[in-house]
């Protein structure tokens, strides 16, 4: 025996067992397969991060720039993969995982994947899809009756018909965006007279020709940033992309967005489309959809929210109605891997009127015909994987009743965690939740108190030290590894719009409770006594105790 380690060989049958041959049962992928499938959410352990390793550490796995010239044996790859990917993975479907819109999914999900896998379908055109793209298109109108209550007679005329698009699949909330306001910008410049149209003759001949100065689309200032890349990709101009002041709930001003309108009007500046956002990212509240339906139709705009994450919330008869208005927007974006649960890379597009999206439709002889039923003439994206099925299982596993437990479930989650945070008191709540996101900071009730007594500088002073407490405990707890809270910066009213670091908690998993969400208030309570961070709390205490005896000292004089 050599002891010589056997090597994989390139040679037309390997290539041939490595596309016909699956690995044995007893196999090292085999056994990874079987593992994560049975026990999907506790395939990373306990903690967010398996390993705890620094970002720099684990480049250095990755740090080979060529590609190999000889093969590996799949089940070397497998071993590689789960020392130095997953073991170094983010568990995003942990309990304790509440930083960001990621959650854990239905179990079903993984084994179901493995079907859209293996077919290998491209959603561009029936001859790479067949089965899937009326799959697709009755995905579409399911979502598209969500939003528009439409009656059985219109979705039996237009769901299949090709010469209408109910929507859009994408890959994201970035893309549906996109998508949702390149209808807007088209149909904003149709061809008239002379003028072949904005997508024959591009922007600037459109704007000539209309006599217009610029194009804007409109949205509040918690507008998610795939809207400034919108109007990047567009031709707009980021700078045409204008922010609208907010309220103290970070809902839009509707006062001020009519007020801004008029104010482009006057400039020559046309307004194509006005955005509402139903869950901001930040915050998690809804804009008076309502009231913004009207103003767009004031001045003749696009009327498009932005539902990536409150879309779902239709589905909840006690919380549908903070969405009221939405059945009047022209386009609304869902993400489905946000709150219907399916895995990363499906978003979409709903228009209220089935002829909007033939303002962008492209044809190819080859391949998307005029006529057919290709999806790929409506769609930005090209070849796409049939993301749909993923979507259409979840409806029908999980339905209605489903999606409303689980809605409900996270906003009712959501106010019982901003109760637990009234009742602690090292931690202020700073935005209550409306849906299931809400931010609070690290901020002991004696600092409070001299918040509410501080001079303007004062306050000032006090928030900086806070800033810094409050982002070396997110830090702190994300590297520890246990728990995870985001982090983000507000400017609350009640300081004057001081930016202000928070954090930020998303509670859509459901298998998240109410031990897990004191366990993380104890954390960051005992962060916040490491000797590492002990300077600035000596500061933050010394400038509360001047700031609250500045205000005793008032009162006795008084």
């Amino acid at each position: 025996m050599t002891g010589k380690k056997k090597s994989a060989q390139a040679s037309i049958e390997a290539m041939h067992r490595v596309f016909t041959v699956p690995e044995a049962p007893e196999s090292t992928l085999s056994r990874i397969d079987q593992n994560i499938s049975r026990n999907l959410a506790g395939f990373l352990q306990e903690h967010i991060v398996a390993v705890e390793r620094d970002l720099s550490e684990v480049e250095k796995d990755f740090s080979d720039y060529a590609i190999p010239e000889k093969p590996i044996f799949v089940s070397e790859q497998a071993q590689f993969l789960l020392e130095k990917l997953v073991a170094n993975s983010v568990h995003t479907a942990s309990p304790s995982f509440i930083g960001h819109m990621t959650s854990a999914l239905p179990y079903f999900m993984l084994p179901l994947s493995k079907i859209m896998i293996a077919l290998n379908q491209n959603l561009v055109k029936t001859e790479t899809s067949k089965a899937f793209t009326p799959m697709e298109r009755q995905v579409l109108g399911m979502i598209h009756r969500l939003v528009y209550e439409q009656d059985g007679a219109f979705y039996r005329k237009y769901m299949h018909d090709p010469r209408h698009a109910l929507g859009a699949m994408c890959s994201g909330g970035t893309v549906a965006n996109l998508t949702a306001l390149w209808v807007a910008r088209n149909n904003a410049f149709p061809a008239e007279g002379s003028f072949r149209g904005i997508h024959q003759e591009g922007l600037f001949r459109a704007l000539r020709y209309y006599g217009c100065e610029g194009a804007a689309i409109l949205v509040s200032r918690r507008g998610h940033y795939s809207l400034r890349k919108a109007a990047d990709v567009l031709g707009l101009g980021r700078e045409f992309l204008v922010p609208v002041d907010t309220d103290d709930e970070n809902k839009i001003q509707t006062d001020a967005l009519r007020e801004k309108c008029l104010e482009l009007h006057r400039q020559k500046i046309r307004v194509i489309a006005i955005c509402g956002i139903a869950g901001t990212t930040e915050t998690g509240n809804v804009d008076p959809l309502d009231a913004m339906a009207d103003i767009a139709r004031e001045f003749g705009a696009h009327f498009h929210v932005d539902a990536a994450w409150g879309g779902p919330t239709l589905f909840s008869r006690t919380h549908r109605h903070l969405l009221r208005g939405i059945e009047k927007a022209d386009s609304v974006t869902f993400d489905a891997h946000k709150q219907l649960y399916v895995p990363m890379g499906a978003g979409l597009v709903v228009f209220r009127d089935p002829a909007l999206a033939s303002a962008v439709e492209h044809h190819a002889q080859y391949i998307i015909r005029k006529g057919s039923r290709d999806l790929g003439s409506t769609t930005l994206e090209g070849s796409r994987p049939g993301m749909s099925m993923l979507i259409q299982s979840g409806l029908k596993i999980l339905a209605r009743e489903g999606y409303e437990i689980l809605i409900d479930q996270g906003i009712d989650k959501a106010r019982t965690f901003a109760e637990m945070i009234d009742n602690e008191p090292d931690f202020e709540l700073i935005t209550r939740p409306e849906l299931n996101i809400l931010t609070y900071r690290y901020c002991p009730k004696n600092v409070q108190d001299a918040l509410a007594s501080a001079t303007v500088d004062q306050a000032e002073k006090i928030n900086t030290c806070l800033n810094r407490i409050t982002k070396f405990i997110q830090k702190t707890q994300r590297e520890r590894g246990k728990a995870f809270v985001s982090r983000t910066r507000l400017e609350p009213a009640r300081y004057g719009h001081f930016p202000s670091i928070v954090f930020r908690v998303v509670l859509a998993n459901p298998l998240t409770t109410r031990e897990i969400l004191a366990d993380i208030l104890a954390e960051q309570r005992e962060l916040a006594k490491e000797e590492d961070i002990q300077d600035e709390i000596a500061i933050l205490q010394q400038m509360a105790d001047a700031a609250s005896g500045g205000a005793e000292r008032n009162i006795r004089h008084a």
